[in-house]
């Protein structure tokens, strides 16, 4: 099996990217980024776009990183130093199910991927972009897969995510 030394992991919110990008830490020795991490700062404060970019062109050419995350407008940006893409491109009814779970465990606190001080919460808003995203978000994403150099792995529900792990670990 080709080594991996730059993993970008990427689809809608809800789709499991920051779980799986700590189990893959795990099996490839890789350190994490979140980019939810990179960019919320306390009470839920963006970071401004240029410090946001010049933080994440850092990350960028370290030598080995797990990163995830949306945030389309860096999507390309970061896309250029993977060397595997993984899009998490599944269905808009589990990611919603999965945000509203994850806004029940974690009511009140601070999610271990989220910037400190953000604590976990769900508006119309975030429903809208979640129930949306395969309609609005997806062709964009589908598209830039398609100018990218890196190796891509399209997985489209949590039963494919579960065998290609379960196959990486017997590789591994």
């Amino acid at each position: 099996m080709k080594t991996y030394k730059r993993v970008l992991i990427i689809g809608s919110s809800g789709a499991g990217k920051s779980t799986l990008s700590k189990e893959l830490a795990g099996k490839m020795d890789l350190p994490v980024l979140h980019l939810d991490a990179l960019f919320w700062n306390k009470g839920w404060t963006p970071t401004p776009k240029a410090e946001f970019r010049a933080a994440l062109q850092k990350e960028l050419e370290k030598p080995e990183w797990i990163i995830d995350g949306n945030f389309n407008s860096t999507i390309e940006m970061r896309a250029q130093y993977a060397d595997l893409v993984i899009f998490l491109d599944f269905p808009n009814w589990l990611c919603l199910a999965r945000i509203l779970k994850r806004r029940w465990m974690y009511r009140g606190k601070t999610r271990p991927d989220m910037g400190e001080g953000c604590p976990e919460k769900v508006d119309c808003e975030f429903i809208k972009f979640i129930w949306t995203y395969p309609k609005k978000k997806r062709p964009g994403v589908l598209e830039m897969l398609g100018r990218c150099n890196a190796d891509i792995l399209i997985l489209k529900n949590p039963a494919e995510q579960k065998k290609w792990l379960q196959n990486l670990k017997e590789i591994g």
